[in-house]
């Protein structure tokens, strides 16, 4: 703590423990001490840590190819943006890469500007990333308010709400952007029919529909993206968080005639897309692939609903897959992170009454029933303090 306080700035605060390695669900600190990670980086570490396919295919690659900037092509970087396309099922997928989710919702910003329209809708309390026009689209005022004055022309309505946003969506708006389910706020997923409506929404002003997949892509809700329980498309995705299998890797992929709104010089990144993230990029998705990750995501998520809902102390569980929310009946969710930690189980409190899961897709049955028996003791614990 006195190491990190002396030489790193103070705006993470200060944790509390160290973590030195890592297999699978399972992290071990400085102290010797082992836990039960499901938090998996917050929704990025998919397949765990330390996955051979993912050890195997960065060693051989940074072995081989380091870094070559956007000037050339190379081999990993192609086949990436091929499978990133198929998984969009349309052929007209044309995908930028960066190197996070806040770089990936930049770039949809300023492809949304290629309209020749700025104001942007977005909403309340959702999250897309804190640099200024991430922070911008960004809909929670604690995180805003200290660094205005942001971008202007973005205008936030209630998350789920269609009649807000019918009425605020426009001819004049450049773009829409979504999460199809919130992670940072708790975890809330909207009415079945709200990504269908804004769809068709933008369809009527000619508005960008744009979807936030940050933390709900690459197999956490059981589908590759998040948004296919709707049956539509939208028009850009962004993605990062787990598509680098816990290596930095983000993407904004354009569809349709978004495709084609950069042109040269319009947009870049000198790390975005390198050989080396990109190879446990596709390594991630072969292994999901192979191992049948997705219906395992479906099976786990499925238990954890049930199993966490008969809870004591649990006013509601929401989510889909392995990204899931909890709202407990007191405002106990940081002494409850505190005392799973100290029975060796990692979570995140993301407000005062809320617990946010998104453990590894590869997590056993097992280790979720064991995470299961001791959040039940730590929530039965802090009920009584």
């Amino acid at each position: 703590m006195k190491r990190w306080q002396r030489t790193i700035q103070d705006n993470y605060g200060t944790p509390i423990i160290e973590l030195v390695s890592g297999k699978g669900s399972q992290v071990k600190d400085s102290e010797g001490n082992t836990y039960l990670d499901f938090l998996a980086g917050i929704a990025t570490n998919v397949l765990g840590h330390a996955h051979p396919s993912i050890v195997k295919a960065v060693s051989k690659q940074i072995a081989t190819l380091g870094h070559v900037s956007n000037f050339y092509a190379h081999p990993n970087v192609l086949e990436l943006a091929e499978t990133l396309q198929k998984m969009t099922g349309d052929k007209s997928a044309r995908t930028f890469f960066c190197n996070s989710g806040a770089e990936a919702n930049e770039a949809a910003l300023k492809l949304s500007r290629k309209t020749g329209k700025y104001k942007v809708v977005a909403t309340q309390e959702s999250f897309h990333g804190r640099t200024m026009g991430a922070l911008s689209l960004t809909g929670q005022p604690s995180k805003r308010n200290p660094f205005k004055p942001l971008i202007k022309g973005i205008k936030h309505v209630a998350f789920g709400d269609s009649s807000a946003m019918k009425r605020a969506i426009t001819k004049k708006t450049a773009m829409v952007i979504v999460e199809p389910m919130m992670g940072e706020a708790g975890v809330i997923v909207p009415p079945s029919d709200y990504l269908k409506n804004l769809r068709q929404y933008c369809d009527a002003t000619g508005a960008l529909l744009v979807f936030d997949c940050v933390q709900t892509g690459m197999g956490r809700t059981g589908d590759w993206f998040g948004y296919e329980y709707s049956g539509i498309k939208p028009d850009v995705i962004t993605l990062a968080k787990g598509l680098g299998g816990g290596l930095p890797l983000g993407a904004m992929i354009a569809l349709g005639s978004a495709s084609k709104l950069f042109e040269p010089g319009d947009h870049g990144s000198t790390f975005g897309g390198n050989p080396v993230a990109t190879a446990a990029a596709l390594a991630l998705i072969k292994t999901i692939e192979k191992e049948k990750l997705l219906a395992h995501v479906d099976e786990v998520g499925a238990f954890l609903l049930t199993e966490l809902a008969l809870i004591p102390g649990v006013a509601e569980v929401r989510g889909a897959g392995l990204l899931i929310g909890l709202t407990l009946n007191k405002p106990v969710a940081k002494l409850l992170t505190k005392k799973c930690q100290e029975r060796g189980v990692l979570v995140n409190a993301a407000s005062d009454s809320i617990i946010r899961i998104a453990p590894a897709l590869n997590v056993s049955m097992r280790q979720t029933q064991k995470f299961v028996k001791i959040f039940e003791e730590a929530l039965l614990e802090v009920s009584h303090v």
